[in-house]
């Protein structure tokens, strides 16, 4: 192997990434294919620095590894630094994923002092737990299984009865607020989440993937927004698997109005739906100690694959 070039990605590195992406998949099938579009989504995420905590190694014109970190835009008590990467299938136990993620942790340190230094930090990863090698990495430089989530998958052959006199509507960009605003009230006594603001909502919800027709706000009789379903699609994974998958990336209801069958609705709504949209399943990623799992097995999901979240927490 000749000797790889190191450097910061860049936002030029979308086709790159998605090459490295996709080659990955091909071994690991965790059910994640990309188009250019999708990792320059990636690459411009607000809550990424390139230049200061991304470090990514080709070999010529390919790149056969890499590693990003995204902080929080607000915390409390404790700072969870997100670091994301991987290696070419090809160039795997040669050390260099060791050295991507040295450097992630050194780079978590780095935003960590910019962002909120008063803090206490702890690094993690979250990934698919059947990747060959991964426990191991981490283990070795001192990360834990803290949590653990469960992809689940609906077919579409079979739904629920849903209930016709329901105050539900598709997203527009008139009511884009309220939706931001559900999402980040449903999710504020959620283990290890954060408000989004309006750049980072943009950048991970609103992006090339959402699909607005799919998207649900349920209100009440007074019209105040009450829960909220955000549906995203990938079309690189139709394309490699001939599925078209609807995933329900954000399901929550406000606290206040939980316990009043509201969010089973509106997951009764959405399946409605897409599969009037044509899609062939849907699909959503839930904590497994929770009792979520549960409620949707009864709603008609499967579990299908577990994901674990890996953390390292330091002193600085």
């Amino acid at each position: 192997m000749r000797e790889l070039t190191w450097r910061p990605l860049t936002r030029d590195d979308a086709q790159a990434s998605a090459d490295l992406l996709n080659a990955i998949e091909v071994v690991d099938q965790i059910g994640e294919n990309y188009t250019a579009e999708d990792t320059l989504t990636e690459l411009v995420d607000p809550s990424a620095d390139l230049e200061r905590a991304s470090l990514c190694a080709f070999d010529g014109d390919v790149m056969v590894g890499y590693m990003k970190v995204r902080h929080k835009p607000s915390a409390s008590v404790v700072h969870r630094v997100i670091v994301d990467g991987g290696v070419h299938p090809s160039y795997r136990r040669r050390g260099i994923g060791s050295r991507l993620l040295e450097a992630g942790i050194a780079a978590a340190q780095v935003v960590h002092a910019l962002h909120h230094p008063g803090l206490q930090l702890v690094v993690e990863m979250l990934k698919a737990e059947k990747i060959a090698g991964l426990s191991e990495l981490a283990s070795s430089l001192g990360f834990a299984p803290v949590r653990y989530y469960q992809r689940m998958e609906h077919p579409l052959d079979s739904l629920p009865r849903v209930a016709e006199d329901l105050r539900i509507e598709a997203w527009t960009a008139e009511n884009d607020e309220d939706f931001r605003f559900v999402r980040n009230e449903a999710y504020a006594d959620y283990w290890g989440t954060a408000p989004m603001p309006a750049d980072l909502w943009q950048n991970k919800i609103t992006n090339q993937t959402f699909r607005p027709a799919a998207s649900f706000l349920l209100r009440d009789g007074g019209g105040a927004p009450v829960s909220v379903l955000v549906t995203m699609h990938w079309e690189a994974d139709t394309s490699y698997t001939g599925i078209r998958d609807a995933h329900f990336m954000v399901i929550g209801t406000r606290p206040s109005y939980r316990q009043q069958g509201f969010a089973s609705a509106l997951i009764g709504y959405a399946l409605a739906a897409v599969a009037v949209q044509g899609y062939d399943r849907a699909s959503l990623s839930v904590e497994s100690a929770a009792e979520a799992p549960r409620f949707f097995e009864k709603a008609g999901f499967e579990p299908k694959m577990r994901y674990v979240r890996w953390a390292l927490p330091t002193s600085h």
